[in-house]
């Protein structure tokens, strides 16, 4: 051995020691040595030197040969490159020793990569190593089969990268693998071709090997039999990073990826781990491929009947995933028994559960799959486990209704007379666990089926009460979370029954418990009912301030989520009762959310926000004070960074990584960014709250309007979307203050008028166009809500500031607002992208309503000039109103056809034939009462702007509209709205063309639909008419004179919503109708 390699052996020997002193001394002296080429030669010497240096101290000369060569490679001729090359390959052929043959793979790995790389050889580099591949590939011997695949797995970014046409010869290696009859040969395989699927995703070329998916399905539930969990993981990593790729070839093995999947979650042999992440491949292909995934009826069935077996067959409460993140919860839990007292504890909530697992996986389907495959199978389930005699399985039935409440929000509130009498019945059920995940339902149905849920508060109401009485801590809490929820909607005469029993009973509550988690939710209760009762709840202010004030008091950081809620609390009790009343508490609640913030507590500073945004409301100008305050500190909130670049672990670091070549330099690495998710939410409540404060305090914002506008703008461009919604929702606030200094808080405008001089101030302009530009960008980002947010904002500023706001931009925001009608915009390409089947069966998209009310605002706001335009954007506006479409969509199509009608009038008379008559003669007949009575205003309106013009179609109009007026309307408050609409849209037709309409026929009719029951707003066209036939003394107006007394009578009594103006004049009309 020569002496060099003879002193690095000794170097290296001293690392193979457990003596940290002696390692730390030998790594300070290699490094001097490494940064000379002559280690490389050296080092591979001793890597040869089997029989006289030990396999340690050769394994790590190989080890240091792989981080070190990438520094030298260069400098060698072409002889000393060669010969090293056939130094590693004889080492590779020779080598008996398993950890030093693998560490000789790393070193063949690298210098391949160095070679092709450097360009010189294009495709064809080192091709000795591939004639070595593709022998040991095909030997006799177990161990160089799978050496082959070791070499293989570590050049994964070198094939991908450099060696494409060598794929369809790799292909062959792979598929004789992956059926080679020895399993460690299978395993390498795998995972080596795993780590090129993965790394060729994406790409095109994945086509060559995805053919080999159901191979590698085959031989990871083979280790799944024998309990080989990494081979299990490595696959279901590859399933995961395949589940968004755009290619069809893979897209075929949907059905079996899934199966695989669907087997590993249901066995408990498996680690929890191991199972979640096949729970997250199901979620993900639902995600990426959701109309594949939801039109293989059996597939889907097989998945949802897997899901509810977990969880009823599991002992884990399943109403848990409402407060699994919520420290108070799990405390309460465990002195309740249902955790143990040991370390683990905090770890064991953290790690996935057989019911959290399949929840999760049930919420993403019902969110992601279209509604119209996941909801019947779902709910069918629920139903019948509901009527089961094991409590196990009602356990399960309801709580997957409340799992899927967010997810098929739509179909569910059509449904809720059929499946909220299983959701009472599962209230009082004699089983806690029942009764709780019953409570957990009830609560997300409250959430997310507004407002249909509200009709049924005088049923909810009373059983939620019962349940604060109950035994369990979770039942208590969790029925407080349903008042939450369900009386953040709810009109003060829903709650007045229950008021002061409800308000008692929360208090007696948070006084009498100890447990935190039943505390935090009776505050939410309280404040949800404060909003509920609005004014109502004046009374109880003082003694609710009292208890609250208490709270916001709490210093001790286990506490520090109650005082934020007693502060949340207080802010809804502003909301409810309005500045006079919550004048006296407005002082001592700013001065405990200013103190939150010098705490290190990012909750405490969320709900302080949240408090300023809420107060900055109800004081408005009385805000004023403050402003010089807290808008610099919510500036640099908002203006922060909540990401941090660390360096990145890489492989091997901790073994020898001061040896690494990036040693030498003082920046080498790689790094990554750590994000600090409670910075995000503390920056999106600053932003929210400033521009609430921009939006209330007038005048007195605008010395921070600067300063707000440049961060905004900045946030603007964020990474989260979180941020990017937030800002399009504060953007527009930020002309009202200018507005309000410039204009007296109002700017009048004309119509579709531009021609004369702008009615905004040189200020107000330049703050608009300022606003305008955001928007107008962020309606082009890749996030749906954003785009939606951004739209609202457009027109949110345009319908305060006028055409001439529009002008200048209008150009970008039609195109913009036409490609998102037309689903080509940035938000909307991610079907194409993961490779699902393109069809017409989308779900309605919630944005898509900020999107159709912003053609709304254009039609508003640029009057006769938006004419133009209607050939483009009537057609993508209809597309919405196919039968084939869900209701909300077919209701926004609908309702966007209504508001051009009426804001264009005549402009529409082009397009009436064929595109409105149609359209409202097929709203008309359609089964959803919301579309009916879009199409029942469509129809007023129509005719209003068209008059005598249409007059020959009013017999067909008429017998469309007139099955509306048979529409029960205590069926719902869309049924009551539709006969409302209806009623309204034939007034529109008698005051358009009253000849046309027979009268001794629909008057009757129209008579028996009023006084008006929902749509209050349409209450003037009514009147209007009513009274116009009266001063025209219309015979048959003058026939029904008992039934106009009556209408009126009742519209103008105490308790009726009709404005006042027009009560005066139904006042002035009764006498004449005795």
């Amino acid at each position: 051995m020569s002496e060099d390699a003879a002193k690095m052996a000794q170097l290296l020997s001293a690392l193979t020691h457990p003596n940290t002193e002696a390692i730390r001394e030998a790594e300070v002296a290699l490094k001097p040595l490494l940064k000379d080429a002559r280690s490389v030669p050296a080092l591979v010497e001793v890597l040869k030197a089997r029989g006289t240096q030990p396999d340690a101290v050769r394994h790590v000369a190989a080890v240091v040969l792989r981080k070190r060569i990438g520094g030298h490679y260069a400098k060698f001729d072409a002889p000393t490159k060669t010969a090293l090359k056939t130094e590693i390959l004889s080492v590779l052929a020779n080598e008996p020793e398993r950890t030093v043959r693998n560490g000789a793979v790393g070193v063949a790995a690298t210098i391949c990569r160095l070679e092709c790389s450097s360009g010189d050889a294009g495709g064809a580099a080192w091709p000795e190593l591939f004639q070595f591949i593709a022998a040991a590939a095909s030997d006799a011997n177990p161990d160089a089969r799978e050496l082959a695949f070791l070499l293989l797995s570590e050049m994964t970014e070198t094939i991908g990268l450099h060696l494409k046409p060598q794929f369809p010869s790799m292909a062959t290696l792979f598929a004789n693998a992956l059926t080679d009859t020895e399993v460690k040969v299978q395993n390498s395989s795998v995972k080596a071709l795993g780590q090129l699927l993965s790394y060729l995703a994406d790409e095109k070329e994945v086509e060559n090997f995805a053919a080999l998916v159901p191979a590698i399905i085959n031989v990871a539930a083979a280790c799944q039999k024998r309990s080989d969990e990494d081979t299990v993981s490595v696959t279901l990593d590859v399933l995961y990073d395949l589940a968004y790729s755009p290619s069809s070839a893979v897209a075929v093995h949907l059905p079996a990826t899934i199966q695989f999947c669907l087997g590993c979650v249901s066995d408990s042999n498996l680690e929890m781990g191991v199972r979640d992440s096949a729970a997250l491949v199901i979620a993900t292909l639902a995600e990426s491929k959701p109309k594949m995934f939801g039109k293989d009826d059996s597939l889907l069935s097989s998945v949802i009947e897997t899901l509810f077996n977990l969880i009823e067959n599991s002992t884990e409460s399943a109403a848990g995933a409402l407060f699994e993140s919520n420290p108070a919860w799990r405390e309460d839990l465990k002195e309740d028994g249902g955790a143990g007292d040991d370390d683990d504890d905090d770890d064991n909530f953290d790690s996935p559960t057989e019911t959290s697992m399949a929840q999760g996986t049930l919420d993403m389907l019902a969110c992601e799959l279209p509604k119209k495959y996941i909801f019947n199978p779902v709910v069918s389930r629920c139903v019948t486990r509901l009527t089961s005699p094991h409590a196990h399985h009602r356990k399960a039935g309801i709580a997957c209704l409340g799992v899927i409440a967010e997810g098929c929000a739509e179909p569910l509130r059509e449904h809720l007379p059929d499946v909220m009498p299983h959701v009472f019945a599962a209230a009082g059920d004699a089983d806690a666990q029942v009764r709780e995940c019953a409570c957990f339902a009830l609560g997300q149905i409250s959430e997310h089926c507004q407002p249909e849920i509200l009709s049924y508060s005088s049923q909810i109401l009373p059983i939620v009460f019962a349940l604060l009485d109950d035994t369990t801590v979770a039942v208590q809490a969790t029925s407080c979370y349903v008042l939450e929820m369900f009386c953040e909607r709810l009109e003060p005469e829903g709650v007045r029954p229950l008021l002061d029993p409800l308000v008692r009973k929360l208090a007696a509550m948070l006084e009498g418990t100890t447990k935190r988690s039943v505390q935090e939710m009776a505050v939410a209760a309280l404040a949800a009912t404060a909003v509920a009762a609005e004014e109502e709840f004046t009374p109880y202010v003082a003694g609710v301030a009292a208890l609250m004030t208490k709270l916001m008091a709490l210093t001790d950081e286990k506490m520090y989520t109650l005082r934020g809620r007693a502060l949340e609390c207080m802010g809804h009790m502003a909301i409810a009762v309005g500045r006079d009343a919550f004048r006296p508490y407005f002082s001592s609640t700013m001065q405990c959310a200013c103190e939150g913030l010098t705490f290190d507590s990012t909750d405490l500073h969320e709900f302080a926000y949240a408090v300023f945004a809420n107060l900055a409301k109800v004081m408005g100008e009385e805000f004023s004070p403050v402003l010089g305050e807290l808008v610099p500190h919510l500036v640099t909130v908002i203006g922060a960074d909540e990401g941090q670049l660390e360096q990145a672990e890489e492989d091997e670091k901790g073994q020898f990584g001061a040896l690494d070549d990036s040693d030498d330099e003082d920046e080498g690495g790689q790094y990554v960014l750590h994000v600090r998710t409670a910075l995000l939410e503390a920056k999106k409540g600053a932003i929210t709250a400033i521009g609430e404060m921009a939006a209330h305090t007038g005048a007195s914002f605008v010395p921070y309007l600067e300063e707000t506008m440049a961060v905004l703008k900045k946030a603007a461009n964020n990474w989260h979307p979180l941020i990017k919604v937030e800002v399009a929702e504060a953007l527009p606030s930020m002309v009202v203050p200018s507005v309000a200094a410039h204009h007296g808080g109002e700017i009048t405008w004309e119509k579709g008028d531009i021609s004369g001089q702008s009615p905004m101030s040189p200020h107000t302009a330049a703050v608009v166009s300022a606003v305008l530009a955001e928007l107008i960008a962020l309606m082009k980002d890749d996030d749906k809500e954003t785009a939606g947010k951004a739209c609202e904002g457009i027109q949110s500023v345009i319908e305060l500031c006028g055409p001439h706001a529009l002008s200048p931009v209008a150009s970008d925001c039609l195109e913009n607002t036409h490609a998102l009608l037309t689903k080509t915009a940035p938000c909307q390409r991610g079907e194409e992208m993961y490779g699902d089947i393109p069809d017409d069966d989308d779900d309605h998209d919630s944005f898509m309503t900020s999107v159709c009310d912003l053609v709304g605002a254009y039609g508003r706001v640029m009057g006769s000039h938006f004419v133009q335009y209607l050939p483009q954007f009537l057609p993508p506006v209809c597309s919405f109103a196919k039968s084939s479409r869900p209701p909300s969509d077919r209701s926004m199509s609908m309702g966007c056809l209504g508001e051009l009608a009426q804001e264009l009038e005549g402009g529409i008379s082009e397009y009436w034939q064929s595109v409105f008559f149609p359209a409202i003669l097929a709203g008309l007949a359609d089964a959803d009462d919301n579309v009916k009575r879009n199409a029942a205003f469509c129809t007023g309106v129509c005719c209003e702007g068209l008059g005598e013009n249409i007059a020959s179609d009013y017999p067909q109009l008429l017998q469309a509209i007139s099955p509306l007026f048979s529409v029960d309307p205590t069926a719902g408050d869309s049924s009551a709205a539709c006969i409302d609409n209806a009623a309204a849209g034939v007034s529109r037709m008698i005051m358009a063309s009253p000849g046309n309409v027979p009268m001794p026929q629909v008057l009757p009719v129209l008579l028996k639909a009023l006084p008006l029951k929902n749509d209050m707003t349409e209450n003037e066209t009514v009147y209007k008419c009513l009274l116009g036939l009266l001063q025209m003394n219309q015979p048959d107006a003058i026939a029904n004179k008992a039934e106009f007394r009556r209408i009126f009578a009742e519209a103008i009594a105490e308790g009726s919503k009709v404005d006042d103006e027009t009560k005066e004049k139904l006042k002035l009309a009764l006498p004449a109708l005795n």
